[in-house]
């Protein structure tokens, strides 16, 4: 029987599910196996996952909210058990907002400062390495990756960052090419640079970039690949 390590949600509206399916499968690859996807209308996992990714795109069209109708589909209850069971969950950009939404990881993400989509390449700094997700990456590392978002401005509460910075659950920063963080660098506006977000127990990332879009040379980079292997090794290596 084949047992299926990673999984990609399918949402109507999901515009990067097969990048990330194919960002997925490369790092599984070595050891013989291959991702599957699942649909927003099943009500389980596939027997063995332990690695599901919310894809970037537009869920059911960006009403009422972002991803605040993605977080109500079928699925997302047995992704939230999954999580809370220590099981890995992946959020990239609208996969982001979804688990904002149904409180996997904390914050919110809003309008963009500029009130503009934002599409470019940024530079980012690596804050916290003790996760699988970023464990193949040095501590303050610059990375680059593209983002493409209209709704990426990360807010939490004052007390939220402060529990964030004290527990190493900022996973990424907005930064320059030399690791400087300020306004000139953050495209978005969000709060402290804020790119991207673990759970309390590291087992869920929350992100705005789109590290499957540099998972290939022809596509500009591959420093996402780095991300995709850790958490494959861990679950599978």
């Amino acid at each position: 029987m084949t047992v299926n390590k990673a999984a990609v949600i399918v949402f109507p509206g999901s515009n990067c599910d097969r990048d990330v399916f194919l960002a997925v499968k490369r790092s599984m690859a070595k050891f013989g196996q291959t991702p599957v996807f699942v649909w927003h209308a099943d009500k389980t996992l596939p027997a063995g996952v332990e690695l599901v990714v919310l894809p970037g795109g537009f869920s059911y069209g960006d009403y009422l909210r972002c991803g605040a109708i993605a977080a109500r589909s079928p699925i997302m209850g047995e992704v939230v058990r999954h999580a809370n069971r220590g099981g890995y969950v992946l959020g990239i950009c609208n996969g982001f907002q979804v688990l904002t939404e149904t409180g996997l990881v904390e914050g919110a993400l809003v309008r963009n400062q500029g009130l503009k989509f934002i599409c470019k390449d940024v530079s980012l700094r690596v804050e916290a390495t003790s996760s699988p997700f970023t464990s193949q990456y040095q501590s303050n590392q610059i990375v680059t990756m593209p983002v493409a978002h209209h709704d990426g401005c990360y807010v939490a509460d004052s007390d939220v960052i402060k529990k964030m910075e004290d527990q190493n659950m900022i996973a990424f920063r907005y930064a320059s090419s030399n690791g400087t963080v300020g306004n000139e660098t953050n495209p978005n506006g969000s709060m402290g640079s804020i790119a991207g977000v673990f759970n309390a127990k590291g087992n869920v990332l929350g992100m705005m970039p789109h590290p499957e879009r540099y998972s290939e040379q022809p596509l500009g980079g591959v420093d996402g690949n780095a991300l995709f292997d850790g958490v494959i090794e861990r679950i599978i290596g």
